[in-house]
């Protein structure tokens, strides 16, 4: 007997990722806008989505038969909480399955905006190989090894990332509230600090916090002013976690060497959003992507089977969800 799943992404992904859904199970493939979505959710047992995307209400799970909503990723803060919790719908997500891609993601955007490569090429290609060449060598430019590495948040995808660094031969400070794997960041030589003192410490800054009303603005105006002058920014956790107009200022400035921003406060980001209007050197400061620090071939294809897996666990096997959050 296959099972009702109803997935909020396109089939296309997991064929592409050659992770398509096991025959145990009946998949109903629909986009969140479809007007029918209420009555497909009425319809299923299971719930597949994707970590990124626009909010889904709570109410639309009021009456139905779901048993678990599995997420594609590891953040969770597209669903309501509060609701989910009220309904006793379990949502499990799959932690650490993008580990790889975003300790590459954080590495070459470090090295990128140390060493100005981006900001090289725009020159060349406006006629300034001699003077800005002089430019870089007369700056000093620095390399990854011997560097301070700040990491905020050091979950499995942060500890990923603080080892990635630790292997280019950076010097790693971390700050997490919770309770990190003390065991590993023993093994790289880490150091816990409280959160402005990395700030103040580190070379480079690397986000790797959920999205939560105590993370919401947590790298804010004053704590930006905090950071070293030619220092790095990198957001690859949520958008709302960075105050975006004080980045904007910052980089403006040139207080800051640069940012990699993969997030957005609004996803796609509004044509007013302060860092799409930097003056000329603010904006080769900075180097845009659009979510997906996440996102390769190898990850995606890690993330839909062990989703895949937790679904058949769940209706198939009547076992409990893995990784649930809530």
């Amino acid at each position: 007997m296959a099972h009702e799943v109803l997935c909020l992404r396109p089939q296309a992904d997991f064929l592409r990722a050659g992770v398509p859904a096991p025959d145990s199970l009946n998949v109903s493939y629909r986009m969140p806008d479809d007007p029918q979505l209420a009555a497909h959710v009425k319809a299923a047992r299971a719930l597949v989505i994707p970590a990124v995307g626009g909010k889904i209400p709570g109410a639309l799970f009021a009456g139905s038969e779901v048993k678990l909503v599995q997420v594609t990723g590891a953040g969770v803060d597209r669903l309501d909480e509060p609701a989910m919790k009220g309904l006793g719908i379990p949502v499990a997500n799959v932690p650490g399955g993008s580990n790889g891609a975003v300790a590459e993601y954080a590495v070459t955007t470090a090295l990128v905006l140390l060493r100005r490569f981006a900001w090289a090429d725009a020159e060349i290609r406006n006629a300034n190989y001699v003077s800005f060449r002089g430019r870089m060598v007369a700056d000093n430019l620095p390399g990854l090894e011997g560097l301070t590495v700040g990491v905020v948040g050091l979950g499995t995808v942060g500890m990923a990332v603080a080892e990635a660094f630790h292997r280019f031969g950076s010097l790693i400070v971390y700050h997490d509230p919770g309770t990190p794997d003390a065991a590993a960041a023993a093994r790289i030589g880490a150091r816990a600090l409280p959160l402005d003192d990395l700030l103040k410490e580190a070379d480079v800054v690397t986000l790797h916090v959920p999205l939560l009303p105590q993370t919401r603005g947590l790298i804010n105006a004053r704590r930006i002013a905090m950071m070293k002058p030619g220092a790095v920014l990198i957001n690859a956790a949520r958008g709302g976690v960075v105050h975006e107009a004080a980045l904007a200022a910052h980089l403006n400035s040139g207080h800051l060497a640069g940012a990699a921003v993969d997030v957005y406060s609004v996803e796609p980001p509004d044509v007013d959003n302060p860092l799409l209007a930097l003056n000329d050197e603010g904006a080769r400061r900075v180097l845009f992507t659009p979510h997906i620090a996440g996102v390769t071939r190898q990850a995606s294809a890690t993330l839909f089977r062990a989703a895949w897996a937790n679904v058949e666990r769940v209706l198939v096997r009547g076992e409990q969800p893995l990784n649930r959050v809530y």
